[in-house]
């Protein structure tokens, strides 16, 4: 491919790159009262167009033309590096390196492999990760947010499915562009960061560009929880399907725990005497197969219980125990405190997936629209209102970093928290005499 003639503002111009190649290196150019450096850099890998590195210089005097030279050798050099790599290690071998070695969770490495699988490899799989740069990654990246198949923006039918067939019948539709989430783009970079970061200690490359290149704007957290009246009519439904499910509801807006906290909790976890329950596990399903795991956190943590969640939970254990006893089968107070199947095996914990789907059922018959996460948030956002200390709130809530992450979630909460104790301090006030 050609490119069109240079402008008779031209300054300097290098060699050509090669025998018979008639693209040059670079060229500067006066561009109004500065001069401007553009050096061929090859074929984007991200938008195959050629892809050039350009820099800016004051001026136009003799001074300045001979600055823009320097600029224009030294942004030589760097695309000489790039062409000349050290490792043609491809992208794509790498990713499948780093799975084997790093130590991710399973539920974890399921999400990465499918951003691997749907959208990294096919898109930049094939690159060799020391052609990978800064821009190429943030091109990259702007495209999935315009759309996530990364479309021409020329109008094409989506056909569902392969060889010769009836459009309308297999009612196949037009492309709409949709472009993924700010937080999906976040984890593609995240992804990306940590194979080059191994590509660096295994030295197939010396830098990581995933580093330096600019991520998505990570979205502002707005958590919804239902509010007073609407947290008292789920609850009060939740009691009235069943006892057993009542309790479970009940015990995670009191307590702010995580659904898979909840369905990991064992009875030889829960003091009812001292009123305090551990939260030492996370229960999760993969595939139809469960498992236990660390919290999200990987920490521990006690968490007070008040009267009324004692005395449910004493009823609900005499329910669990007087179904044990039915059964014919041994208790254990190792036995899971909520199970799916109503005592009959207390060694089957009720499936995380399963409360959310009983609960999003639940609140939609009563025409609110909320998750079981937004329990969670109604747990924290009443205790800061109720004026309690952000330290405190984070710890029930199993925040890290000392409450960093509970003041950016619920800053408006805290803030309205902040109003409260100045008006109670105010109030505490000598009056000033008239």
């Amino acid at each position: 491919m050609t490119l069109p003639r240079p402008r008779p503002t031209l300054a300097f111009m290098s060699e050509p790159t090669a025998k018979g190649d008639n693209r040059k290196r670079g060229n500067i150019r006066q561009r109004g009262k500065s001069l401007q450096v553009r050096v061929y850099a090859g074929i984007d890998p991200v938008t195959g167009r050629q892809s050039y590195l350009t820099e800016t210089v004051k001026g136009t005097d003799k001074a300045a033309h001979r600055q823009a030279q320097k600029v224009m050798t030294r942004l030589q050099a760097q695309v000489d590096r790039q062409r000349g790599p050290d490792s043609s290690v491809t992208l794509s071998y790498a990713i499948d390196e780093w799975l084997k070695t790093a130590d991710i969770e399973a539920t974890t490495r399921h999400g990465y492999v499918g951003y691997i699988n749907r959208t990294i490899k096919p898109a930049l799989g094939k690159i060799a990760v020391n052609k990978l740069t800064a821009r190429a990654l943030e091109t990259f990246y702007a495209e999935l947010r315009r759309c996530r198949v990364r479309c021409d923006g020329r109008p094409y039918i989506e056909h569902k499915l392969e060889g010769d067939h009836d459009c309308k019948v297999a009612k196949c539709k037009p492309h709409k562009c949709s472009g993924m989430a700010n937080s999906s783009v976040r984890q593609i970079h995240s992804i990306i960061s940590g194979v080059l970061n191994a590509a660096v200690r295994w030295e197939w490359i010396s830098t990581n560009p995933a580093q330096i290149a600019q991520r998505p704007r990570q979205t502002a957290p707005q958590p919804d929880p239902p509010s007073p009246a609407e947290a008292a009519r789920l609850v009060e439904k939740a009691f009235a399907l069943d006892e057993d499910w009542g309790t479970l509801v009940w015990l995670v807006m009191t307590t702010g725990i995580r659904r898979g906290e909840a369905c990991a909790l064992r009875w030889s976890r829960v003091d009812l005497d001292e009123g305090i329950i551990e939260i030492r596990r996370s229960y999760t399903k993969l595939r139809g197969v469960g498992q236990e795991k660390d919290t999200k956190t990987h920490q521990m943590r006690r968490i007070a219980l008040d009267t009324e969640t004692i005395v449910l939970l004493r009823e609900h254990k005499a329910r669990m125990q007087q179904r044990c006893h039915e059964l014919g089968a041994k208790w254990s107070e190792n036995s899971f405190v909520f199970t799916s199947t109503r005592g009959s095996d207390l060694n089957e914990p009720y499936s995380p997936d399963a409360v959310s789907s009983r609960y999003k059922k639940m609140a939609t018959r009563l025409g609110i629209d909320t998750h079981i996460h937004a329990l969670r948030h109604y747990s924290a956002t009443e205790l800061l209102t109720a004026g309690v200390d952000l330290r405190t709130v984070a710890g029930r809530l199993g925040h890290g970093g000392g409450g960093a992450t509970t003041l950016r979630v619920y800053a408006a909460w805290v803030a309205a928290a902040d109003r409260k104790a100045a008006e109670v301090l105010g109030s505490r006030m000598p009056k000033r005499r008239p």
